[in-house]
């Protein structure tokens, strides 16, 4: 591992697994932050999907991440998605670095292939988003418990040790098993890790989340962490990372439906979130 980038205020969204809502909810903390005056940088290191975004510079980067910026109100840099891993047919995938490819490789040459310098390439970045930013938002990707992909991770605690950066764990109530899944995931993290853990956000609760008190309670005694938001579920109209949209180009004509479901969203989650216990966690301040 390369020295750790110093300094870096901000917060790290990890997921119990895939498709727990960490996009949104980063996409949704970009403008809320944005708009109580903080300068936000989204970032996520290292991104699998198959719906990009294209820039007018032919470069290419991770859709979330272009709709992040954007929520923040600044336009895209090819850092904030460094590395970018395209699934494409036959086990193939594309690679980008910084946006622009690389070459086509097997799905399970890219670490022989790339890891080390992929690695540098998100040390620098992170220095970027420091540079450039009052705040760092990372995403994580899937889950940082995948104890077979551990040791050529670029996507979760490895970038949190990397950055210096706290963490919260994010789980999705409608899947079910969310005791479980919580419990487990911390269980699975090392002693080191589990100590960046700072918070707990419960996602996509249908219902009244009043009725969960007796779980927030059970969460925050066994874990001994906050559960900083119990997050109602939420209809959007922003685009899916995972979804097969294939590569998009930015259209300022989507552009005002798309400040609307941002304004929702910081509005949605400021009213469900203690959003003051968590800038004092990314300022370090907890």
């Amino acid at each position: 591992m390369e020295e750790r980038a110093t300094g870096m205020k901000g917060i790290m969204i990890q997921g119990t697994a895939s498709n727990v809502g960490k996009s949104i909810l980063t996409t949704a903390l970009c403008r809320l932050l944005t708009k109580r005056g903080f300068q936000i940088a989204p970032f996520k290191s290292q991104n699998m999907s198959s719906h990009t975004v294209r820039l007018d510079d032919g470069k290419e980067i991770g859709i979330s991440q272009y709709e992040q910026a954007e929520a923040a109100g600044r336009l895209i840099e090819p850092w904030m998605n460094p590395v970018l891993l395209k699934p494409l047919e036959n086990m193939q995938t594309e690679v980008f670095l910084l946006g622009e490819s690389q070459e086509v490789i097997s799905g399970t040459g890219f670490k022989e292939l790339y890891y080390e310098k992929a690695l540098s390439i998100i040390q620098k970045s992170l220095a970027e988003a420091e540079k450039n930013s009052d705040l760092v938002i990372i995403e994580g990707a899937g889950s940082p418990v995948e104890m077979n992909l551990k040791n050529r991770d670029l996507a979760n605690m490895a970038i949190a040790e990397l950055a210096d950066i706290p963490v919260l764990l994010v789980a999705d109530i409608e899947r079910g098993g969310i005791f479980a899944s919580i419990v487990g995931t911390l269980a699975l993290l090392t002693e080191k890790e589990r100590a960046r853990v700072k918070g707990i956000i419960i996602n996509k609760f249908i219902g009244n989340p009043a009725l969960f008190s007796d779980g927030i309670t059970w969460l925050e005694n066994y874990t001994k962490l906050p559960v900083l938001g119990v997050i109602p579920y939420i209809d959007h109209q922003l685009e899916e990372e995972d979804s097969l949209g294939g590569v998009s180009r930015p259209e300022k004509r989507k552009l005002t439906s798309k400040e609307m479901e941002y304004e929702k969203l910081a509005a949605h989650l400021e009213a469900n979130l203690d959003i003051e216990e968590l800038i004092e966690i990314m300022k370090g301040d907890s």
